[in-house]
Parts: structure tokens; sequence; C-alpha cells
């Protein structure tokens, strides 16, 4: 997943990949912190949400599509999900990649949001994206497979998830609107024939931006979410 080789005694680690030259931050809102990382290729943007008091050893990475950007499909449905995550009290990370559509480099900066929230204090981390974030949620499941303990995917393109095989028995979660106009169910179907597993919801009339189904897709990402990171715990 590296940028490229830095050459250190040590495995590389993703935050190392990133080669960040400085950062500044600010709190934004009540548990959201702004977090800005300058390095070598971009600038990466992160809003932070952080429960009060001690946080549940569990939290969710969520990133967006090929253009990138924060709020996910939906009505804003990643920056709803981090505000009820983080009344439950457990911590996520929204995040604007340095270079959208450039895949390793995507995945690296994911993979660096993963290693954030494990730095944290959680012992496992959900990944999920929309669209072409889809298969960065996947591709990061799998290279940080003892760190990502579940995958949401929204409208997943099918590009990029050729290695979906090796989630194994991570639990995947899907969405899809059967009136995608940019990326037709059968990519998110083809996905979960190579994952072999996966609950695939087929969002009956939407697009790509899933915008008919956010309600649907809040309820039921919680309640997944809930049932994932109980098994965590216990």
């Amino acid at each position: 997943m590296a940028d490229d080789d830095i050459g250190q005694d040590r495995p590389e680690t993703p935050l190392d990949a990133l080669g960040i030259m400085a950062s500044q931050q600010a709190i934004i809102g009540p548990n959201l912190r702004h977090v800005e990382m300058y390095t070598r290729r971009g600038l990466l943007s992160l809003l932070w949400h952080e429960p009060d008091g001690e946080a549940q050893k569990v939290g969710v990475v969520m990133v967006g599509g090929a253009m990138g950007g924060m709020l996910g499909p939906g009505d804003s449905l990643f920056h709803a999900l981090g505000e009820q995550l983080v009344m439950q009290g457990i911590p996520s990370i929204r995040l604007s990649y340095r270079k959208p559509n450039d895949m390793d480099s995507c995945c690296v900066d994911t993979a660096a949001a993963v290693q954030l929230l494990v730095g944290s204090g959680a012992d496992a981390v959900v990944v999920m994206g929309h669209s072409f974030g889809g298969a960065v949620a996947i591709r990061v499941a799998v290279g940080l497979s003892a760190m990502v303990c579940g995958v949401v995917t929204f409208a997943t393109q099918s590009a990029g998830c050729e290695i979906a095989g090796g989630l194994h028995s991570t639990p995947l979660l899907m969405f899809h609107g059967d009136s995608d106009s940019i990326l037709p169910l059968e990519a998110s179907e083809v996905v979960r024939s190579i994952a072999g597993t996966g609950d695939l919801h087929v969002m009956y009339g939407d697009d790509h931006l899933l915008a008919k189904s956010h309600d649907v897709m809040f309820s039921t990402t919680m309640d997944w979410l809930g049932t994932v990171f109980s098994g965590v715990s216990s």
C-alpha cells in the first residue's frame, strides 16, 4: 500500500507511507475535530468524531467515491452515522483523499485512518465506502485483516475488488440501487460473488447517490454495526 519505498528497518506503516511533513487541527463542533495533514503527495483532511470520556474499543472509517468528499451517499449519510456513533461512544473518521481516484494513494489514506483509530485504542475497525470508495474499503480490509472487522459498501464498483476473496469471513454489508446510472447493480453482485459472502440490499428505484434510501441505509447499517461490534467484544 505504500506510495514509495522509504527504506526503514522496521516494517513501514500506512502513516509512515504518508510522509507527513506537518499537521494542524481544530475543534469545529461538539465531539468533532478537523485534522489536516500536509504530506509529500498532497493534503489529507480528516473529520474525526470523538466521544466524550472513554470510547468503546471499536471504530469506523468512512470514505467517498472517485471525486472524494466526506458526506457519503444518501442525505449526508456519513455525517449522520458519525454523529450517531459518537453518541454511543464509538469514534469514527471521515476523510478527504489526497488524490481522489488514485487507488493506491486512496488506500494508503484509508489505511492510515484505520491506524489512527487503532493507535487511539480501537481493537477493531469497520471500513465503509461509496462507489470507488467501496473498492478502497475492500482492499484495505484485506490488507489490514488483523485490524478490520467489517466492510460496508454503497454502490460499489467492481474494479479493484478482484481481491475480495481475501475477506474470508469478514462481515460484508452492501447497498446498491437497481436504477444506478453510473455503476449497475451487477457491480455489487460481482463483488459479492468474488468475496463468497456479503449481505446485499437492493435499493429499488434508486440511483448512484442512493438519495431515496437514506433512512433504510442508516438504520440497517447501525443495526449491522451493533451486531459486528458485539462480536468483537464478546
